[in-house]
């Protein structure tokens, strides 16, 4: 099994901690930026993620992005010169 991966999810607009709910001891929440909602916390694997994504996306909430977090993995594979 691979090692959780540090995720920040963000969202278009101010989402409330309800509409949350599900992802609170997940993620921190943060609404420093105006317009928009950041969530970091840790991503255990691929179906994970897909989880996190079907519930922001039922409750029409508009994903701006997905990434994550650090460098690469030592297991995985280096590109470039």
């Amino acid at each position: 099994m691979s090692k959780p991966t540090s995720y920040e999810i963000v969202i278009r607009g101010r989402a409330s901690a309800q509409l949350l709910r599900p992802l609170l001891d997940d993620f921190t929440i943060d609404h420093a930026r105006p317009g928009v909602t950041r969530l970091v916390g840790e991503i255990v694997d691929a179906s994970h993620l897909h989880g996190v994504l079907a519930h922001l996306t039922s409750v029409n909430t508009e994903v701006i992005s997905v990434a994550p977090l650090g460098g690469l993995q030592e297991s995985e594979p280096r590109t470039g010169a």
